[in-house]
């Protein structure tokens, strides 16, 4: 079948480490037809969405992820979404306004018979780190507010804590303020722009120094090994973003029973892929908009995330 990425420019993938050129490799495999386009190339003409789009062929030594030319492109041309037997939304975050107005473009293509992965409305209903207020049985301690006074007492009653903003990515902009409360107010008022921005409080999790663990769920199942993802020196963070080590391990039961819980209901709401952030026994996050791992995982273990990817997307595309 055709199948359609929507994502950031493939000029820029470092195709040794991204999930999404995984996917594609494992797609050409199996002799599916590749096209790319970026968010800014969808448009409703009023008759539908299409999207100036280019067929692409990937090149060279597959065992060589560090190669400079890895794709040739055909032209451009406009292409009805509807017309892919797949479209897979892989753009990055920010989830800005104009991430948001991508969504509802592909829900006018849904609309018009588009099969997209993940759907468009899931993407946009599910805040990446909001969404773990409906699974709060597996959260720790958790504030998320606006108001200075709320996020002080937070910080007096547990002592030790981290604070974020909602619409970070990478480890951007993650705070830890210690029982000393060095700092606290400095950064709730830079995090809530002076109370004008809800942020998020949680109490700090020890168990950080062995890793932010990535559980990948595919199709609703999970994915038998975790990504942990351990923190470098002095640093609280561990995103690989901010210099975190990732380190493939296998599912704890913890881990099982969280993503058995999530699973099933987060792939009846249209949701392919999604990325579960756990940190020791707690959920922290539910990503959703273009969840990464693959890679590290299968150079590691050897399990084929791809390609078990690949199947979900076949048996939901029929």
């Amino acid at each position: 079948m055709d199948i359609l990425f929507i994502a950031d420019p493939l000029s820029r993938f470092k195709i040794y480490k991204d999930s999404t050129y995984a996917m594609m490799a494992e797609a050409a495999k199996r002799g599916h037809t590749l096209y790319a386009c970026e968010p800014q190339h969808l448009a409703w003409t009023g008759s539908g969405v299409e999207a100036d789009v280019y067929r692409f062929e990937i090149v060279g030594d597959q065992a060589d992820g560090h190669r400079d030319v890895w794709h040739e492109a055909q032209p451009v041309e406009a292409r009805t979404l509807a017309s892919f037997g797949a479209v897979l939304m892989r753009k990055d975050p920010p989830f800005d306004m104009e991430y948001v107005t991508s969504t509802w473009l592909l829900e006018l293509a849904e609309r018009a018979g588009a099969r997209i992965f993940n759907k468009p409305q899931a993407i946009r209903d599910h805040s990446e780190k909001m969404a773990i207020g409906e699974f709060a049985q597996f959260v720790a301690p958790t504030l998320v507010t606006r108001d200075p006074a709320r996020l002080r007492a937070f910080h007096a009653e547990h002592s030790d804590v981290i604070l974020k903003p909602l619409d970070g990515m990478g480890g951007m902009g993650v705070f830890r303020v210690k029982a000393d409360g060095m700092n606290l107010g400095s950064i709730v008022e830079m995090l809530s722009h002076d109370g004008a921005r809800s942020v998020m409080a949680q109490k700090f999790i020890p168990e950080i120094k062995a890793g932010d663990k990535r559980i990948l769920l595919i199709g609703g199942e999970p994915v038998p090994y975790s990504l942990a993802r351990i923190p470098q020196g002095s640093e609280v963070r561990g995103n690989l973003a901010a210099g975190g080590l990732g380190v493939a391990q296998p599912l704890t039961a913890r881990d099982r029973e969280i993503a058995e819980a999530l699973g099933p209901v987060l792939k009846a709401r249209g949701l392919l892929l999604v990325g579960l952030d756990a940190i020791g026994d707690w959920l922290t996050e539910v990503n959703v908009t273009s969840p990464t791992c693959f890679r590290e995982i299968m150079d590691q273990t050897g399990f084929d995330v791809a390609a078990m990817f690949i199947d979900a997307l076949e048996r939901a595309v029929g």
